[in-house]
């Protein structure tokens, strides 16, 4: 498999200053691996940490800046950061007004950042924490116990970080955070495997005419493998899926989410069937966001999130966001 890299060993720290140079606003520790935005610390404002496995991107570090993270901590590819990043990164943009992380629902990060809130806390930093959990495909995979974390991350680090943005302080920064999460529900679907630095080959085999249903962003088993089927098909099994567990009451928030391979017509494509499956629903949808956000490196497929808003979520999904990949308002 062809790669656009050096070598497998440094594929991070190349990215991390490739990042450097072209954002200049933040400030990025290629060594210990930290991306803080460069006003940070900001006087009486809550910080907002979140980071994971490299592969992702630009989850987590193109979502640093203004409205959204105040600092993110990059593992090796699919590979938790370690405490030692998260306290520097908490340390970094802490003004006193406490820290929020926000950690998705894998057991490698889970146990990191909760021995870096201990970290922090020792330095006299107040920590908060929101646990991402979204995804409805499967309970327990692979890397997780209970439901995976997937593209509620983008919506809790966007409605969180305005929050944050607006002076609220740490407890309500929190509780919107884990609102955000409980409001919104994931579904993933794989049309190819995907390929690591490291083994320069396909994770997992599946067959050409195959798709996966259910896939984790790491590559992990889905619900059921079918024959190939049409973006229609696949939007009505997708947005079925999470609305049965979301049950809306009231109007959503879309990401359509591209894995990583697949292109913008094809997903722009996939958003009109997402938008079909929700009208014949009833659901309304208040804003909708399509692109490659929450990814799994060169993978091919898609994923759907819906997060059901109330006047304050969507406030503060509208408030002005400036970073790397989301920006608008300012």
């Amino acid at each position: 498999m062809k790669m656009l890299i050096n070598v497998p060993e440094t594929v991070v720290a190349d990215a991390l200053r490739g990042m450097a140079a072209a954002h200049p606003q933040l400030t990025v520790d290629v060594e210990n691996r930290v991306v803080v935005r460069r006003d940070a610390p900001v006087a009486g404002k809550v910080g907002l940490v979140s980071g994971g496995g490299s592969g992702h991107e630009p989850l987590h570090g193109g979502f640093v800046g203004p409205g959204m993270l105040s600092a993110a901590c990059p593992g090796e590819v699919f590979t938790s950061p370690v405490p030692d990043q998260m306290a520097r990164a908490a340390a970094a943009v802490d003004s006193g007004a406490g820290v929020l992380f926000i950690v998705k629902n894998y057991t490698g990060d889970v146990l990191n950042f909760d021995m870096a809130a201990e970290l922090a806390e020792d330095e006299g930093i107040q920590i908060g924490k929101v646990l991402v959990n979204d995804d409805v495909a499967v309970t327990d995979s692979l890397f997780t116990a209970g439901r995976r974390g997937t593209g509620a991350t983008l919506f809790v680090e966007k409605m969180a970080g305005a929050a944050a943005e607006e002076g609220l302080p740490l407890e309500r920064v929190e509780a919107i955070g884990r609102r955000v999460n409980e409001s919104s529900r994931s579904f993933g679907v794989a049309l190819s495997a995907v390929t690591t630095p490291a083994k320069g080959s396909p994770t997992f085999d599946l067959p050409a005419g195959e798709l996966e249903l259910g896939i984790g962003i790491h590559g992990e088993p889905g619900r059921e493998r079918r024959a190939m089927m049409t973006s229609r098909e696949i939007a009505d099994f997708a947005v079925n899926a999470v609305l049965d567990d979301l049950r809306p009451s009231g109007p959503v928030i879309a990401l359509v989410n591209g894995m990583g391979g697949t292109p913008l017509l094809e997903l722009y494509g996939f958003s009109a069937e997402v938008q079909r499956v929700l009208g014949e629903r009833g659901v309304a949808v208040a804003r909708t966001l399509v692109g490659n956000y929450v990814t799994s490196l060169d993978m091919a497929g898609c994923s759907v999130t819906l997060c059901q808003v109330d006047e304050e979520l969507l406030r503060l999904w509208d408030a002005p966001v400036e970073t790397a990949a989301l920006r608008w308002g300012r």
